[in-house]
């Protein structure tokens, strides 16, 4: 008994590895793409034109790579209801709406009102029973989002503030909640990350497409340089690998440590588009990060204590 103690306490630990490591990377594709997104405004792409063609680019790499694993999106009644709500909350409907605010709000500030969600996240997860309440990770949920809220307080209180943007922008990080546990109660039974992945973003990709219908809404794309093109080309990529380690983070980590990819995209999204891209500094920045990385700390190190303590029961 006293061997398989440490065994267990170490399996418990090998298993918080792997979701661990796809929150960080995960988390830094979604602080570059926040940065790239400003970008692309600056040399003529608009939102929708720049989300719509990057998500078709990384539907297509998602789905050769399926192919390749023989592991295409399934095509059934419940598993299409599962790709447009899935798409729509966590792709098409959230993306769309922090593209768009960008330029009005900077994308620092999206960087760190993208790390919102962790409380809604977790009370739903508790009010649902997806996940037990443990004092520790909730005071890391809590401490996340006491840190964008001073941040957000802030902005607010700002002379030349965009009351509308802001309002809008802090709209996205609800949808990402809802999306982090609609996808974990109807995840499709026996289905992989790689096959689940190219599904939604197709989805993702057909609303968007439907969305430009709308006047004065555009997907056309200025071709008279490569740069935008080029760029299309990049985020395509990082979408395509931020969903898929999405999925694998949901998959092995839940709703929760899931919800925790903005905190970490914010602490690589608003150092990018303050040193890069010569945005000022969000006010309260120093106390709204180091929350925000207290709380990122203490659910990481609160689901490895999960883990351990369940491997010892069993």
């Amino acid at each position: 008994m006293s061997q398989s103690a440490p065994q267990s306490m170490a399996k418990g630990k090998k298993a918080w590895l792997i979701p661990v490591l796809c929150l960080i990377a995960g988390g830094g594709l979604i602080g570059i793409s926040t940065n790239l997104a400003k970008f692309a405004g600056e040399v003529g792409l608009t939102p929708l034109a720049f989300l719509f063609w990057s998500i078709t680019g990384a539907a297509f790499i998602l789905f050769s790579y399926a192919l390749l694993r023989r592991e295409l999106p399934p095509l059934s009644k419940s598993t299409l209801s599962y790709y447009l709500v899935a798409a729509l909350v966590s792709v098409a409907g959230s993306n769309l709406i922090f593209f768009s605010a960008i330029p009005h709000v900077g994308a620092s500030f999206v960087a760190l009102i993208i790390s919102l969600p962790p409380l809604l996240t977790y009370l739903a997860a508790i009010i649902l029973r997806i996940e037990r309440f443990n004092k520790l990770r909730a005071l890391g949920v809590v401490a996340a989002l006491a840190g964008a809220g001073v941040l957000a307080a802030r902005k607010f209180a700002a002379p030349d503030a965009s009351v509308f943007w802001i309002g809008l922008a802090l709209c996205g990080p609800v949808l990402l909640a809802i999306g982090n546990i609609y996808r974990t109660l109807y995840w499709p039974d026996n289905l992989s990350p790689s096959a689940l992945a190219p599904g939604m973003l197709i989805a993702a990709s057909v609303l968007l497409g439907l969305f430009s219908i709308l006047p004065n809404y555009s997907l056309a794309v200025p071709l008279a340089e490569m740069l935008p093109l080029g760029l299309i080309a990049v985020q395509a990529f990082i979408f395509a690998g931020q969903f898929l380690l999405l999925f694998l983070l949901q998959k092995t980590g839940g709703p929760v440590l899931l919800s925790l990819l903005g905190s970490v995209g914010a602490a690589v999204g608003v150092p990018v588009a303050i040193f890069l891209q010569g945005e000022r500094p969000p006010e309260g920045l120093f106390l709204g990060a180091s929350l925000i990385a207290l709380g990122v700390v203490l659910v990481t190190y609160g689901g490895v204590k999960m883990a351990a303590s369940n491997q010892q029961t069993r």
